[in-house]
């Protein structure tokens, strides 16, 4: 395995325990009793989570084609799967922008309660990985727009670590979802 493979398969291994632990903690905090205040079942809209979490793991799928593309050396299909990938994660940040934005109308906020304190936490340290990701891929799709990305060496390597973190952060998704909305509505 290569430096690069192997630094983001670190880098990769240490979110994931730090993604752990947040979960875990969200889980323990959900048995303890909600006291006053919102709790997940009572504020989260699972329906309009559920299409922005498709979206969002419909992103991994234009990922995949933009790996198929970069290996086939198809300079507009990869651009068009990237750019596909960056609309699908954008529309994902923005759905969940508009949730915290109607959260913080009805008054639920950070320091709330416990429900709201862990909730931003997870979620938002959630969406702050989508934002580094799409910073990412809109720099790769730039580079590639430019003619300046290649499939030789190096490039290839840092092609396949920004998907290897794409996907990480869909997966982390998949238990932050089942976790936060889908536990509550059981």
């Amino acid at each position: 395995m290569s430096k690069i493979k192997l630094g983001v398969a670190l880098f990769i291994l240490s979110e994931a325990n730090f993604f752990a632990l947040l979960i875990v903690a969200y889980a323990y905090f959900h048995t303890l009793p909600a006291g006053d205040g919102p709790t997940a079942a009572s504020v989260l809209n699972l329906s309009r989570t559920s299409l922005y979490s498709v979206l969002l793991f419909s992103s991994s799928i234009t990922m995949a084609l933009a790996g198929r593309a970069y290996r086939k050396s198809s300079r507009d299909r990869l651009i068009g799967w990237l750019l596909a990938t960056i609309a699908l994660g954008g529309v994902f940040l923005f759905g969940q922008a508009l949730e915290y934005i109607g959260l913080y109308r009805t008054g639920v906020v950070l320091e709330r309660n416990l429900f709201a304190t862990t909730f931003f936490t997870v979620t938002g340290f959630h969406g702050l990985h989508v934002f580094i990701g799409l910073c990412v891929l809109a720099i790769v799709a730039g580079v590639t727009m430019s003619g300046r990305f290649g499939d030789e060496g190096v490039q290839a390597e840092a092609f396949e670590a920004v998907g290897w973190y794409w996907h990480f952060v869909d997966l982390v998704w998949v238990a932050v979802f089942s976790v936060v909305y889908l536990w509550a509505f059981i």
